[in-house]
């Protein structure tokens, strides 16, 4: 979804000729989240989807119409319909086609950028679209590379922390959000503030445990450790001898 609102903050600043189809309001189950959107460029072309399967086509001329004369259109989709020769998911949805004013090229942007909750106005609906979810990895290792990767692609913003110049570079954690040099003792108990989750992968006794300390007096709602199991006795030999059962 992030993907789309780039792409419109961008045709905005080039003051590309466009309009928008956006999903506002959901009812029982639902295909996507509130807020995705699909583009219809003047030339015809389409980028993204809402997940509103054959009803989709429905969108696109909505769309196209929005374009030629910039009046908003609402419409509303069962998806229960026997067409859909019943694997539809079952909602009722409600999208709104529209034209964007220039002025919703920074509104865009930070949606794109996902760093906070983001509200705006579409037709007569409010939409808000929530900011990423904030995974904080604790050792640069190989497998925090493709644990990165996976969480970006599930919309998470993801900060890795080693103390280990060498370990914590772009070169070998180049999907990272944020990469910093540092002990979690010292930036997880700032970090954990807004953290969702945190994952130990450092396979360092020094590192893994004052990690997992620090998650664990934080009200972050997901710790996860993963190592050897040489590495997992160790770590539970010094989380007792900090006090935890």
């Amino acid at each position: 979804m992030r993907e789309i609102y780039d792409a419109i903050a961008t045709r905005l600043r080039d003051e590309t000729p466009f309009a928008v189809a956006t999903l506002v309001a959901t009812r029982n189950s639902a295909p996507a989240p509130i807020g995705t959107s699909l583009i219809v460029d003047c030339d015809g072309a389409i980028t993204g989807n809402i997940g509103a399967g054959c009803h989709e086509s429905e969108i696109v001329d909505a769309a196209h119409t929005a374009l030629r004369d910039a009046t908003d259109r609402t419409l509303e989709f069962d998806m229960s319909d026997e067409m859909l020769d019943g694997s539809a998911c079952g909602a009722s949805l409600t999208v709104v086609a529209w034209r964007p004013r220039r002025e919703f090229a920074s509104v865009a942007a930070h949606i794109s950028s996902g760093s906070d909750s983001v509200t705006f106005l579409c037709g007569a609906y409010v939409v808000h679209v929530p900011g990423k979810r904030r995974l904080v990895i604790v050792g640069a290792t190989d497998l925090a590379s493709y644990l990165t990767r996976a969480a970006r692609v599930a919309d998470l913003h993801v900060t890795v922390v080693d103390p280990r110049p060498a370990f914590a570079t772009r070169r070998r954690q180049p999907d990272a959000d944020e990469l910093i040099v540092g002990w979690p003792d010292d930036v997880l108990p700032e970090l954990l503030e807004r953290a969702d989750a945190v994952v130990a992968l450092a396979h360092d006794v020094k590192i893994d445990v004052p990690a997992i300390h620090c998650a664990l007096a934080s009200t972050v709602s997901y710790v996860g450790a993963l190592g050897s199991r040489r590495s997992q006795l160790a770590r539970r030999e010094a989380l007792r001898a900090l006090g935890y059962d």
